[in-house]
């Protein structure tokens, strides 16, 4: 059940390793059906969801994103992805969200800024560079914030990828047959350890989406841990009402026992004074 992550890189051909690695390997990619879940769970248009994510959202519409709600939903539907296999994942943080599964190879797919520059005009039949690399370093320039935000990490950082091609260099075919070799080293084969990292860090996504989906929990902010369905809640919360409605909300599909350790913030005492 391999499953590859790639990174989502405009006019770097990562599309085209992802759909040549996907057929020859005889499983699936999965892309755009998450801006569709997302939007679907945000109740916002898919092609607001799309904007954003591709930094062409206006101000406002940049004010008024929910990027946490966005964060959240695309981590449980990639991971979710992740755990059943047999997948290729390109963008949406995969490859930092199954940094930590052993069996999922992390690829990076790059190209010099000219020949970006070159596919882009071509894609869009024009003939002004100039536009064209401006909106390549848009896109690269909210990839950068968005993996910096949400993960803490520097977008393109050779070490958070397996292995690092560069079809300026390495043909299309070439680059899909390094992932496939490297996937089927010892290295990267699947193990029930691995597994289980997988299967947990899916169902702590779940969790998270359930409690950021329900009006009563949308602001909660605290740690989960998951182990062979078992799941635990600890940090702060701000309301009892918060106390008592996550550990409901968290005994979602997969969970067998909801270890609660919130605490709810005490409320701050009220001083009055008189003149005198």
């Amino acid at each position: 059940m391999p499953v590859i992550a790639l990174t989502q890189e405009m006019g770097s051909l990562a599309k085209d390793v992802a759909e040549q690695l996907a057929a020859q390997m005889g499983i699936s990619t999965l892309k755009h059906e998450v801006a569709e879940h997302v939007a679907s769970k945000m109740q916002v248009p898919k092609s607001l969801v799309t904007r954003f994510r591709e930094g062409k959202a206006g101000m406002i519409e940049r004010l008024r994103a929910d990027t946490t709600s966005i964060n959240v939903f695309a981590a449980e539907d990639v991971l979710a992805a992740a755990a059943k296999g047999d997948k290729v994942l390109r963008g949406w943080g995969a490859t930092c969200l199954l940094r930590p599964v052993s069996h999922v190879v992390c690829v990076r797919v790059t190209r010099s800024m000219p020949q970006r520059v070159e596919w882009l005009m071509a894609q869009l039949g024009i003939q002004d560079a100039d536009i064209a690399e401006d909106e390549i370093r848009r896109s690269d320039k909210a990839h950068a914030a968005r993996m910096h935000d949400q993960f803490g990490v520097t977008w393109g950082d050779p070490l958070l990828y397996d292995l690092v091609l560069n079809t300026d260099r390495v043909s299309v075919d070439s680059c899909v047959q390094q992932i496939r070799a490297l996937a089927a080293r010892p290295e990267f084969q699947e193990t029930e350890a691995s597994r289980a990292v997988l299967k947990d860090l899916a169902l702590v996504a779940r969790v998270r989406s359930a409690l950021r989906a329900d009006a009563s929990t949308h602001e909660v902010d605290i740690h989960i841990e998951a182990s062979a369905g078992r799941v635990k809640l600890s940090g702060l919360v701000l309301r009892d009402g918060e106390r008592a409605a996550t550990p409901r909300l968290a005994a979602v599909d997969g969970v067998s026992e909801v270890k609660n350790q919130l605490r709810a913030m005490k409320p701050l005492r009220k001083f009055t004074y008189s003149k005198t």
